[in-house]
């Protein structure tokens, strides 16, 4: 992966300048290349790592296993794009393995995703079953540890 990319990916509030010395390329450079890749789509946006436990502690998380029938036109990506649109779902991938599609979708609590799941899901054409487990804590997010401790922690050895 590009270093630009390495860069913008673990703190993309860094500011050109910097990004730039640590390149060892001009600022304008540096904001061609950014510009490009938003232009093709390889940049799709940029977020704040938030630690959604401290924020609300009530809201739910759950991660979700779908068995699709593929479509005899366009395979599983009309199902995963249908799917995908729906606001309370975060995350869609294809998978390998038991199931097909992977979901990460977001509620207020328990109640509301149950309700997505069983109202708006499972009774889509193409849907055959899902498999819902909720997430219970948070301990690291996109390579963000959620807690922040002054001492580091180390781990214990058996001998």
């Amino acid at each position: 992966m590009d270093e630009l990319l390495k860069i913008l990916q673990v703190n993309a509030t860094e500011s050109r300048d910097n990004i730039a010395k640590m390149l060892n390329l001009p600022v304008t450079e540096v904001d061609k290349r950014i510009a490009d890749y938003e232009k093709r789509g390889i940049i799709r946006g940029y977020q704040a790592i938030l630690n959604d436990d401290e924020i609300d502690p009530d809201r739910v998380t759950a991660v979700i296993e779908v068995k699709v029938r593929p479509q005899r036109e366009g395979g599983f990506n009309i199902i995963a794009e249908r799917i995908s649109r729906f606001p309370e779902v975060r995350s869609a991938y294809l998978m390998s393995g038991g199931h097909d599609l992977l979901l990460f979708v977001e509620g207020r609590n328990l109640r509301e995703v149950a309700t997505f799941v069983s109202e708006r899901l499972a009774p889509l054409d193409g849907v055959l079953s899902t498999s819902t487990h909720f997430m219970l804590k948070t301990y690291k997010r996109l390579g963000v540890l959620m807690k922040s401790s002054e001492t580091e922690e180390r781990l214990s050895v058996a001998p």
